[in-house]
């Protein structure tokens, strides 16, 4: 597949997004880099296009969507965080660009019926889905007093266990592959969909997600284009420089305190599949 290497950190995310964003925006735990769904939505789609995001946590895709011109519409499963992209759609965009876009609350897995008037019309979808880990957002002042590290709401990005974010293993893996079907079908034929992964090791072991989502992309009927590596870190003088959580330190160190090879994950992967078919 044809390779590129996107440097979308050369400033943080965090500072990306401070002075955009709201600040409560910072508690969701799978935040897309906004520089990094910039370059997605400008590479694979063009003004007036429909770009969909199936999972779209704090609307990150379609602010940035809709910033250039592109009509956005996000889907998402938590009531709190629709709300929440819907007040930054208010906050960033300017006004010509505010209706443009919008958030729906609802399930990825059901996105032909949430958008059934936009099926088969859409020519972008650009999302991330969960990384199957356990992920969340960290309280280094709690852990300091000996409570929790990770914000129990966040855990697995909710506590409403019908959030993909809890599923694991083959169960992950069965509804991933229903979504990016649900994708399909709203999809134009020629219609792009684009996924953002990262590979992350669970009980010492890697699981290749980037290999699991081409697989089933490619079940589901799409043709597998590209695969681009997001650079989340910094580049200065021909060397990186990682701006890792604490969470990520503190995991690291300690599996290689147990001689575990690991080093700080410092990109993600972009996947690119075309929908086929007439008028592709």
């Amino acid at each position: 597949m044809p390779l590129a290497v996107w440097p979308v950190a050369q400033t943080s995310p965090q500072y990306q997004r401070t002075g955009h964003y709201l600040p409560a925006s910072f508690q969701h735990p799978g935040k897309m880099v906004p520089e990094l769904a910039r370059r997605i939505v400008k590479t694979y789609s063009r003004p007036g296009d429909l770009v969909v995001d199936p999972m779209c946590g704090i609307g990150t895709t379609v602010v940035e969507a809709a910033a250039l011109g592109r009509r956005g519409i996000g889907i998402e499963l938590e009531p709190r965080w629709a709300e929440l992209a819907t007040a930054n759609l208010d906050a960033i965009l300017p006004e010509a660009a505010r209706p443009l876009g919008e958030v729906r609350t609802g399930d990825a897995l059901q996105l032909e019926s949430v958008i059934a008037e936009h099926a088969g019309k859409v020519d972008l979808v650009a999302t991330s889905p969960p990384y199957a880990c356990e992920v969340g957002t960290t309280d280094k002042s709690a852990w300091f007093a000996g409570r929790s590290l990770c914000d129990r709401q966040t855990l697995n990005y909710s506590e409403d266990r019908a959030n993909l974010g809890h599923l694991r293993d083959e169960a992950y893996l069965d509804a991933m592959a229903k979504v990016y079907l649900a994708c399909r079908a709203v999809l134009r034929p020629g219609g792009v969909m684009v996924t953002v992964t990262k590979n992350l090791r669970r009980q010492g072991r890697c699981f290749d997600l980037a290999a699991a989502t081409v697989r089933l992309a490619h079940q589901a009927g799409f043709r597998y284009q590209q695969h681009v590596i997001a650079v989340l870190a910094g580049i200065k003088d021909s060397h990186l420089v990682a701006r890792p959580s604490f969470w990520q330190l503190n995991q690291t160190r300690k599996a290689r305190a147990r001689g575990w090879p690991a080093h700080l994950v410092v990109h993600e992967d972009v996947l690119v599949f075309e929908k086929g078919g007439a008028g592709a």
